[in-house]
C-alpha cells in the first residue's frame, strides 16, 4: 500500500436498473488509470536533501535545529494533553499526531503582523505564535473560552464550528487591503471542513476582492471516520483553479517544504496577487479527538504506512546524516521535552475545575424560561450526588 492509498482508492457503483456488463465489455468502458498529483518534496521520508524547481530552501543548521525543536515539543505537549485528557483533567482534545510539520513549517513562514485563523488543531501554529501552551488548555477544561488574547500573538481563538474562521479570515484580508498594510493572513481547516459551504463562500470573496489571504489546507485523509474520497472527486488543493486562484499541493510531513510553499504563497499575498490555496498532505495519526475510536474505520495497514513518513524522523535522519546535530544535541532537546511535560501538568492540575452551571449562562441575553428550567434540573441532578456534584 502507498501512502496515497487513501486518496487514490475508488468504489464502483451501479444504479439498481444497470444491466451487467461482460468482463470485456467492463474493461473497455473503465476510465484511464487516474494517477496521484505530486507533491511539492524537499525532504524524502528517508532523510535525503532534494531540489524543487520552483519551491527551494537554504536554511543554516540552527535553523534546522530549531524546526526539529519545535516539532518535538508539540508534539510531546500534544502527548501530555492526550494523557491529561484520558486522566480526567480536560474535557476533550483533539490531537495533532502526525501533522507536526505541516503546523511547524507554515507557522515558521508567517511574520510578526501576520494574523492567524486556526480551528481547533493548530497546537503546533499556537507554538510559533508565542501562545502559552498551557492557554490552550482551558477552553479544553471547560475554565475559560479561549485563555488568550488574540490581537497579542495575532492568533485568534480556536474554533470548533467547522469552516467558519474563513469568513473572519477573509473579511480581515479585506481588511488588510483597505488598511494599505502589506501583512497577509492565513487560515487552517482540514480536508472535512472544505466541503462546508462558509469556506466555498471565503473562496469567492477572497478572490473576487483579491485578498491577501493563504488557506491552508491540512488533508489528513479522514474527516472523523469519513476517508477524503467520499468529500471530492479531485484532490482538494485543484478545487482553487475554480474559484480563479492557484492550489499545489505538498507534502504535509516535510516541515522544509511547508516551509518554502507557505512563505511562497505569503509573499505572493503581499505583493497584491490575491489568495492561494495550500493542500498539506499528511495523516492524522491519533484519533479525531478523544472521543473517536480510528480503529472502527481505519486499517492499521494504512497507519504504518504512514508512520514511515513521520515528520520528526525524516528531519532528524537529515540532521544526523549531514552532521548538523550531535547527540548532546538530542540528549539537551529530551531533558526540555520532559520538564515541557511536567509544566503542562503541573499547570492544569492547578486550573479549578469547571463551573458546571456555567453553561446555562449568556445563552440569552435577557433569560429564557426554557433554560431556567434546564438549569434548575441540572442543579437537582447534581446535588442528588453524594458531596452535591457528579464527578
Amino acid at each position: 500500500m502507498t501512502v496515497e492509498s487513501t486518496a487514490a482508492r475508488k468504489t464502483t457503483r451501479r444504479s439498481s436498473g444497470a444491466k451487467r456488463t461482460t468482463s470485456s465489455t467492463a474493461k473497455k468502458a473503465q476510465a484511464p488509470q487516474q494517477t496521484e498529483p505530486e507533491l511539492v518534496q524537499l525532504l524524502t521520508p528517508e532523510g535525503e536533501r532534494i531540489e524543487h524547481p520552483e519551491y527551494d530552501i537554504d536554511l543554516s543548521a540552527e535553523e534546522l535545529r530549531g524546526l526539529y525543536r519545535d516539532m518535538v515539543l508539540t508534539r510531546r505537549f500534544d502527548a501530555e494533553a492526550t494523557a491529561l485528557q484520558r486522566q480526567g483533567e480536560l474535557g476533550l482534545w483533539a490531537s495533532l499526531l502526525g501533522q507536526e510539520a505541516a503546523q511547524i513549517g507554515s507557522g515558521r513562514a508567517l511574520r510578526d503582523d501576520d494574523y492567524v485563523f486556526p480551528t481547533y488543531r493548530e497546537h503546533g501554529v499556537a507554538w510559533c505564535r508565542g501562545v502559552d501552551p498551557t492557554n490552550l488548555l482551558g477552553m479544553f477544561r471547560g475554565v475559560n473560552n479561549g485563555g488568550w488574547d488574540p490581537n497579542s500573538n495575532n492568533f485568534h481563538l480556536y474554533t470548533i464550528v467547522l469552516g467558519s474562521q474563513t469568513l473572519h479570515a477573509t473579511g480581515y484580508a479585506m481588511g488588510i487591503t483597505k488598511d494599505g498594510a502589506d501583512s497577509a493572513v492565513i487560515a487552517y481547516f482540514g480536508d472535512g471542513a472544505s466541503s462546508q459551504g462558509d469556506v466555498n463562500e471565503s473562496f469567492v470573496f477572497s478572490a473576487v476582492y483579491n485578498a491577501p489571504v493563504v488557506w491552508f489546507c491540512q488533508n489528513n485523509q479522514w474527516a472523523i471516520s469519513e476517508p477524503t474520497e467520499k468529500q471530492t472527486r479531485v484532490p482538494l488543493y485543484q478545487r482553487a483553479r475554480g474559484f480563479g486562484f492557484p492550489g499545489i499541493r505538498v507534502d504535509g510531513n516535510d516541515v522544509l517544504a511547508c516551509l518554502a510553499v507557505t512563505r511562497s504563497a505569503l509573499e505572493r499575498a503581499r505583493r497584491g496577487e490575491g489568495p492561494t490555496l495550500i493542500e498539506a498532505f499528511t495523516y492524522r495519526m491519533a484519533a479525531h479527538t478523544t472521543s473517536d475510536d480510528p480503529t472502527r474505520y481505519r486499517r492499521d495497514a494504512e497507519r504504518e504506512a504512514w508512520e514511515a513518513k513521520d515528520p520528526i524522523l525524516r528531519l532528524k535522519a537529515y540532521l544526523e546524516k549531514t552532521g548538523q546535530a550531535d547527540a548532546a544535541f538530542f540528549e539537551e532537546l529530551e531533558a526540555e521535552s520532559e520538564a515541557l511535560g511536567k509544566h503542562v501538568r503541573e499547570v492544569v492540575r492547578a486550573m479549578p475545575n469547571p463551573d458546571h452551571m456555567a453553561m446555562f449562562d449568556n445563552v440569552y441575553a435577557d433569560g429564557h424560561a426554557l433554560v431556567d428550567e434546564e438549569r434548575a434540573q441540572y442543579a437537582a441532578y447534581q446535588a442528588s450526588f453524594e458531596g452535591g456534584e457528579a464527578e
